[in-house]
């Protein structure tokens, strides 16, 4: 009798949650590739919380090297009580490390999985359109490789968030938890700082200006990342919402066999 190979198994679904036959839109990625991931959830989970530690180190917090100042970059000029909500993009990568990992040791969150699922769709796609739209900026400022590893690991976060259907319900209650962490985000990003100027993660042409006690928001900048991350808060909420449908309905349709 042919066996498979230990590389193959990591592409079927044995040991791993059913997968519903949801709508595209809110599972589209490929059979194979959802099964690999969650087989490799793990290391998954750990590249995602080595990635937070970048993130931080990037928005500024800078224990290495020890040449430069502790807090630098964009944390450096903004008031420490809003530093919760400034770096966007490490806080995701860390909810999803922990979803994955939670599921991986058996105890998966609802909670985290809504969060996990709202910050790596709208931050892993939100990146890329600003790195996009500003490119010559980002281009000036920042190094090809570095640029590209910004994009390309991005919107890898936008696919893992694909992954969280299969051992997820999206109960209301945890979109909801959701929807108010990055509603909260956008108000204070976009429209009503607490404290000082908008804290959304500067893009080329911003500058620290003692006097706002905060970063410069031209609007030519500052309307298009607003309108960017806005809608893909909205996305986000409805790709959730009809998965929870969906999997009702799959549920429903399994019961009535």
């Amino acid at each position: 009798m042919a066996t498979r190979s230990p590389l193959g198994s990591l592409f079927d679904g044995d040991g791993l949650p059913p997968a519903d036959d949801l709508p595209w839109y809110v599972a589209p990625l490929p059979r194979w590739l959802e099964n690999f991931g969650l087989h490799l959830a793990a290391l998954i989970a750990l590249v995602n919380l080595v990635g937070t530690a970048f993130g931080f180190w990037y928005y500024g917090f800078q224990p290495y090297p020890l040449s430069t100042p502790l807090i630098t970059g964009q944390l450096a000029g903004e008031p420490l009580a809003v530093w919760p909500l400034v770096p966007d993009s490490p806080v995701a990568t860390m909810f999803i490390g922990l979803a994955l990992g939670l599921w991986w040791l058996g105890r998966p969150n609802e909670y985290v999985n809504a969060v996990a699922f709202f910050g790596c769709l709208k931050l892993g796609l939100w990146t890329p359109y600003v790195l996009t739209v500003f490119s010559e900026g980002f281009l000036a400022e920042t190094p090809l490789p570095m640029y590209a590893f910004l994009f390309g690991s991005h919107l890898l976060m936008a696919v893992e968030a694909f992954l969280l259907h299969r051992f997820s319900e999206f109960p209301v209650r945890a979109v909801f938890v959701a929807v108010v962490w990055y509603g909260l985000n956008d108000l204070v990003d976009y429209f009503v700082p607490v404290i000082g100027t908008p804290h959304h993660t500067l893009v080329p042409g911003q500058l620290y200006d003692a006097g706002l006690g905060g970063f410069t928001h031209p609007s030519g900048l500052h309307y298009p990342a607003a309108a960017g991350a806005v809608v893909l808060t909205v996305a986000a909420t409805f790709l959730a919402l009809a998965t929870r449908v969906g999997k009702l309905e799959a549920d429903r349709d399994r019961r009535g066999r």
